[in-house]
């Protein structure tokens, strides 16, 4: 065992996670279990705890722990729940996902990346973990529908949601970071009996998923 990551994974819960709102015991659980340098390129390695977004490649990257430790929680993930995951990367979240709930399918548009984090995800202790090639903004996810959607890359508003909030089961929550650089926000949004509510959580700025839509421009 690397007593050095051992370290560096506790520091990042509580000099990163913890300072930032994050309490859910679960979700604090998961990232102490997970071992995210597994999921890191090895150039980047020795940065695998750091607060930073690390490069993938195709225009992709890892999310920063703080934010994937607020989508967590945010996400409410009880242990029986269907989860959607819109952009595998090199799976790491897809790891705590799992970790978290029930059954997990994940998109990843990228082949190369989704040969990748099965790699990754080999040696890890899951289950009903299914890592699918596609677009997960082209249409209708076989599986759902969802108790929980997670989006891992921007988009830029939220009229680009609608295909994937009509996949949510009653009472599911999806978490989306929308907007364009400098201000974006991620939100939840939930199925409530009324309908669809969306709240604000934070501002952050992370790179757009593959293929979303280009926001509308105003023209004179």
């Amino acid at each position: 065992m690397d007593t050095s990551l051992e370290t560096a994974r506790f520091n990042m819960i509580q000099q990163q996670i913890r300072p930032w709102g994050v309490i859910d015991d679960r979700v604090l659980e998961t990232l102490a279990a997970i071992p995210r340098e597994r999921f890191v390129p090895a150039a980047y390695r020795g940065l695998a705890y750091a607060d930073i977004e690390i490069p993938l490649g195709h225009g992709q990257v890892m999310l920063a722990p703080r934010v994937v430790a607020r989508m967590l929680q945010a996400l409410s993930i009880g242990p029986d729940d269907r989860i959607l995951e819109i952009g595998t990367g090199s799976g790491y979240v897809t790891a705590c996902l799992n970790h978290l709930g029930g059954a997990v399918i994940s998109l990843e548009i990228e082949p190369e990346l989704a040969v990748l984090a099965r790699q990754n995800l080999a040696d890890t202790d899951h289950r009903r973990l299914e890592i699918r090639v596609g677009d997960g903004l082209a249409g209708h996810i076989d599986g759902g529908p969802f108790d929980v959607i997670a989006i891992t890359g921007s988009l830029p508003d939220a009229g680009a949601l609608a295909g994937l909030v009509s996949q949510l089961a009653p009472h599911g929550r999806l978490f989306a970071i929308l907007g364009e650089d400098p201000a974006m926000v991620a939100s939840l949004i939930t199925h409530g009996p009324e309908g669809f509510n969306r709240k604000s959580l934070f501002e952050t700025s992370v790179p757009a998923l593959a293929k979303a839509p280009e926001p509308e421009r105003f023209v004179f």
